[in-house]
C-alpha cells in the first residue's frame, strides 16, 4: 500500500479511494473562462483540478478558481521556482513541478520549505519525452526503468530537504511501457502514484489507450489517482475516468450500464435506447448497475446481477429488477419508465 499524502480535506494514497483528475484547457489569461470550466468539471464529477500556471501573471487564476469550487486546485509549473512560491502564497492546494528543472539547490530548498510550511504536496511528473540525458545514456532510451529512475531522482532532490509529501506520475504514450513503468515504481517506492497515458490521443483512441493502461494497473491494485488525457473537452476526461474506475471495479459511486450487442432476436431500437440511457444517467451519482437488453427471453436472466433494467420485445419492453420482471411497457414509454424508477431508488 502506498503512503498517505494529505491534499486539502482529502487524502491521496494510504488505501483511500482513487480520485479522478482533469486539467483546464482554457488559456490562462482567460480567468472567467477558466473559472467557468472549473465549475463545469466539478459538476461532472472531477475531484482534483489542475491548471497550467505559465507565468507569474497567471497566479491570479488560483484564488479565482478556489473561490468557485470546493475541490483541490493544483498548479502546473515548469522551470520557474518563483511561480511555485507565488502559487503557494496564493493558496494553491498542490504543486506539480519537477525539482531538477528549477535550477540550483537553493531554489529546490526554498520551494520544499514553502510547501512543507503550507502543508502542500508536490507531484513529480516524468514522461518519455522529458528524461535527463544521463538516464537516457544509461538505458539507451526512455525505458520503463529509465522513467522510474527519473521520478526517483526528482523525489530525492526533495527528500534531501526533508520533504516527502510527494505524488509520482510516470507516463508514456506507449501503453506497454507505461504499464511496466508503474509496476516497477510500485515495487521500488511507496509514494502515491498518479496514473495516466500521456498524449493518449482523441476521444476514441485516447480512451482506449487509457482504459488499457490505467485499467490494467487498477486491476493490479496500483494507482491512487488518475487522469485520462484526451484531445477533447475535459468533461470527457472526467466521464471516461469515472467509467474506467467502474470497469476496473474500484469505483464506489455512479451508474454502470451493461447492454447486449444486439442480434437477430432484437425487435426494438436497442442501440438508440442504450445511448439515451447512458446519456441521461451520465451524471447520476447513485451506485447502480443498469441493464439495457434486447431480448425479452434471455435479457432478465443474462442481466440478473443488475439492480434494474429493461429487455426488449416486439414494440415493447419488460422492466425488471434483480432479474425479476415487474412490468411491461410500450417501446416509446420504457425509457421514461426506467428513469422514473431509478429516480425513486
Amino acid at each position: 500500500m502506498s503512503k498517505a499524502v494529505k491534499l486539502k480535506d482529502s487524502v491521496i494514497g494510504g488505501g483511500s479511494r482513487v480520485t479522478v483528475q482533469s486539467m483546464l484547457n482554457v488559456p490562462a489569461a482567460d480567468v472567467a473562462g477558466s473559472v467557468a470550466q472549473a465549475i463545469a468539471l466539478e459538476r461532472a464529477g472531477c475531484e482534483i483540478i489542475r491548471a497550467a500556471i505559465p507565468d507569474l501573471e497567471a497566479v491570479r487564476l488560483i484564488p479565482a478558481i478556489k473561490q468557485a469550487v470546493k475541490i483541490p486546485v493544483v498548479a502546473d509549473i515548469h522551470f520557474d521556482y518563483r511561480i511555485a512560491l507565488e502559487s503557494v502564497s496564493a493558496g494553491v492546494d498542490k504543486i506539480r513541478i519537477n525539482p531538477g528543472n528549477i535550477g540550483e539547490e537553493s531554489r529546490i530548498k526554498t520551494v520544499a520549505h514553502a510547501c512543507r510550511n503550507a502543508g502542500i504536496p508536490i507531484r513529480i511528473g516524468v514522461n518519455s519525452g522529458s528524461l535527463e540525458k544521463q538516464i537516457l545514456t544509461k538505458y539507451g532510451g526512455p525505458t520503463p526503468q529509465a522513467l522510474v529512475d527519473s521520478a526517483l531522482y526528482h523525489a530525492q532532490l526533495l527528500e534531501k530537504f526533508d520533504f516527502s509529501d510527494i505524488v509520482l506520475s510516470i507516463k508514456s504514450s506507449h501503453v506497454p511501457s507505461m504499464i511496466r513503468a508503474y509496476r516497477l515504481a510500485a515495487e521500488q517506492t511507496d509514494y502515491p502514484l498518479h496514473l495516466g497515458v500521456t498524449e493518449a490521443g482523441t476521444s476514441r483512441m485516447g480512451l482506449l489507450k487509457s482504459a488499457v493502461g490505467i485499467g490494467s494497473l487498477l486491476c493490479d491494485g496500483i494507482g491512487d489517482t488518475i487522469r485520462v488525457s484526451l484531445t477533447a473537452d475535459p468533461i470527457e476526461e472526467v466521464r471516461a475516468g469515472r467509467d474506467i474506475l467502474k470497469a476496473a471495479g474500484v469505483a464506489r459511486e455512479g451508474v454502470e450500464i451493461i447492454s447486449c450487442p444486439t442480434c437477430g432476436r432484437t425487435k426494438i431500437d436497442l442501440i438508440s435506447l442504450a445511448g439515451q440511457v447512458e446519456d441521461k444517467l451520465a451524471d447520476c451519482k447513485k451506485s447502480l448497475k443498469v441493464a439495457v437488453m434486447g431480448c425479452a427471453v434471455n435479457g432478465p436472466g443474462e442481466a440478473r446481477e443488475a439492480d434494474i433494467g429493461i429487455a426488449g420485445g416486439a414494440g415493447e419492453a419488460l422492466l425488471f429488477k434483480k432479474g425479476e420482471i415487474v412490468g411491461k411497457y410500450p417501446e416509446d414509454k420504457i425509457l421514461q419508465v426506467l428513469l422514473d424508477e431509478i429516480g425513486r431508488m
